[in-house]
């Protein structure tokens, strides 16, 4: 079974954050260790913009950071498509604002994936079911 990892669930496992518990932590490991995870290529960007507006500063220099958070055997990058734009349609007009966090839903609902999150605004919307570790 792969899940769909919010940008904020999977900045903060791939940076060691105490935000997540160590159970979490350890049900994230097992998924990588099994090509399991996944984001939406919209958390690419998002993580960027997190960096240029120095909300995340990363312990090493931006491209080669970049490149070991979304490493392939780490995380699967799921592009943007047909399907997922078909999805994003299909979402009520009045959930979420933000552009980014209305693809991610899309995207989890286009594959069928479980969305890793901690976004109270998905998590009670009832659009995308939830991974729970």
């Amino acid at each position: 079974m792969s899940i769909l990892l919010d940008t904020h669930i999977w900045l903060w496992w791939s940076t060691g954050a105490a935000r997540l518990t160590a159970a979490y932590y350890q049900a994230l490991d097992k998924l990588a260790s099994r090509d399991a995870l996944c984001i939406s290529a919209i958390s690419l960007w998002e993580g960027q913009m997190l960096v240029k507006k120095g909300r995340l500063v990363p312990n090493e220099p931006f491209d080669r950071w970049l490149r070991k958070i979304c490493a392939p055997g780490l995380v699967q990058i799921l592009p943007l498509d047909p399907e997922i734009v078909i999805a994003l349609h299909g979402l009520p007009d009045g959930f979420h604002g933000d552009p980014a966090d209305r693809l991610i839903v899309a995207t989890a609902r286009a594959h069928g994936l479980p969305l890793a999150t901690h976004d109270r605004n998905i998590r009670t919307s009832r659009l995308v079911k939830l991974w729970k570790p």
